[in-house]
């Protein structure tokens, strides 16, 4: 477990990761990476109920988590690596030729902490329903966890199975949207709005909870009240408020930077705002 300051030390650090994966490989998107990257820190340092050493694809024992918008890799990788997974220095080797850190999660080379691929944006939720029906049956207490980005629901399956886990009150899963307005054609509410977002998941039965994504105090609040509300019949999600490519003043708030990556004077420029950390890059 890590103190607060601690964990904005760790998320500055996989922001740094981040882009300097994107820009070596000169391909990849950072800009949902950057705007989850608070979320998913406080979720593998404070929340997770998860070993690396004992971890397995089927994931017994322990807490899951699944990404289903998987182009968002980067920050998967990084604070996958930054747990313990594999090692940071393979952080080098993203979207290279051969390597294990696709583009999009893969499970062909057996990358440890990735249950499932992650590619066609809106399935990956449904994987996490199976995974946490499956815990059910197996009367295993932990939890499933699924990040979904805000364009991503606008695919037609997030809606399939957030109907599908209130029918069957899938109340062992813990839903997570990046809410921060982009997508790779423009602003969401441009491009097909999705209105009122958290009154539209209590209409499909879900219990709500809409946090600040990136503050780490409020986040780790989010999670906690989360854990407060399972068992109690409805699957829950976390709305997190966010801004993409949070952390750097040229890639904020903008569907600029969802599937580009910086060139080199751009990286360095990045690098200077995103100050070092006693953790030290890849």
């Amino acid at each position: 477990m890590k103190d607060t300051r601690e964990l904005i030390e760790v998320a500055t650090q996989v922001r740094r990761d981040i882009i300097r994966m994107v820009t070596n490989a000169a391909s990849g998107h950072p800009g949902g990476s950057m705007s989850s990257a608070d979320i998913l820190t406080a979720l593998y340092f404070n929340v997770m109920e998860h070993n690396p050493e004992t971890w397995t694809r089927e994931g017994k024992g322990q807490d899951m988590f699944f990404l289903s918008a998987g182009h968002i890799s980067p920050v998967y990788y990084s604070v996958l690596a930054r747990t313990g997974y594999f090692p940071v220095a393979e952080l080098n080797t993203f979207r290279k030729f051969g390597t294990r850190l696709q583009g999009h999660p893969s499970v062909r080379k057996g990358l440890p902490g990735v249950h499932e691929p992650a590619g066609s944006l809106g399935q990956g939720l449904s994987v996490a329903i199976g995974a946490a029906l499956a815990k059910r049956l197996e009367q295993d207490p932990h939890t499933v966890y699924c990040l979904t980005g805000d364009g991503e629901c606008e695919e037609g399956q997030i809606w399939e199975a957030a109907m599908f886990a209130a029918q069957h009150k899938v109340d062992n899963l813990v839903a997570m949207t990046d809410w921060n307005g982009q997508q790779i054609d423009g602003r969401v509410d441009d491009v097909i709005s999705l209105g009122d977002l958290p009154g539209k998941w209590e209409k499909f039965g879900w219990s709500v909870i809409v946090a600040d994504g990136h503050d780490m105090e409020a986040i780790l609040e989010a999670f906690a009240e989360a854990k407060r509300r399972q068992g109690a019949g409805k699957p829950i999600i976390i709305l997190f408020r966010t801004d993409m490519g949070h952390g750097v003043d040229f890639m904020a708030g903008t569907c600029q930077w969802h599937g580009k990556a910086p060139s080199k004077e751009q990286c360095e420029e990045a690098m200077k705002q995103l100050k070092e950390t006693t953790l030290g890059d890849f």
